[in-house]
């Protein structure tokens, strides 16, 4: 093999072998990331805030790190495991914020991507639905209000969004998904208003026909 094919080999089994080692050094971190923001989701479920916000924080020194493990790998960056975290880190910090009345984080504050960020969003809709229903079995119909409101802001958002699937990482998939999930909270929420409406009805009816039952034995 002549010497000037000897360097060109050399040279690109030594470039990819760093991007390789980049990939390895980065892909843990986002297995970890979508770990941290999986339970902070759940903690922020029990109402363990403080708990949800370390775990974050966590999650966000780690996107961090991939984007500094990456910053000379580009197609490493974007091949889809990095967004994956960014997306589940969006959908956590939303989810946090929302349960706690605040306003939502924008994509620049968290550092992720519009897509990642959207999609993220989108997926908040169905924890925010898990929430709904817990708030449900309270009887806490005001906060349940909130929250469907809240679902719907979010498709509403995601239906003004029409941009190839390419551009926006599969965000119609996301933005169907979240249409179900508004729907169907939407239909427990009247189906349980009703039922408190009319448990309510008859516990007044029951009540008023005691006072006539007493009043005429009187």
């Amino acid at each position: 093999m002549p010497e000037s094919i000897d360097a060109i080999a050399r040279e690109a089994i030594e470039h990819l072998g760093l991007k390789h080692a980049a990939r390895e050094k980065a892909l843990p971190k986002s297995r970890a990331t979508i770990r941290y923001c999986a339970n902070s989701i759940r903690a922020t479920h029990r109402h363990e805030f403080e708990t949800a916000e370390q775990l974050m924080a966590q999650a966000a020194a780690l996107l961090a790190e991939m984007l500094e493990d990456l910053r000379g790998h580009q197609d490493i960056y974007y091949a889809g495991f990095v967004q994956d975290a960014q997306k589940e880190y969006t959908e956590a910090a939303i989810f946090a914020a929302l349960t706690r009345h605040r306003s939502i984080p924008s994509a620049e504050e968290l550092s992720v991507g519009w897509a990642a960020y959207l999609n993220g969003l989108g997926e908040a809709v169905g924890e925010l639905r898990r929430y709904v229903l817990d708030q449900l079995r309270h009887d806490n119909f005001d906060e349940c209000e909130i929250f469907l409101r809240n679902m719907d802001d979010i498709y509403a958002v995601l239906i003004s969004v029409d941009y190839p699937d390419a551009i926006t990482s599969g965000l119609r998939r996301t933005t169907d998904a979240t249409r179900g999930i508004l729907e169907k909270t939407r239909g427990d929420l009247t189906t349980a208003v009703s039922q408190a409406h009319l448990q309510r009805s008859m516990h007044a009816l029951q009540q008023e026909l005691q006072k006539h039952q007493i009043s005429h034995e009187q």
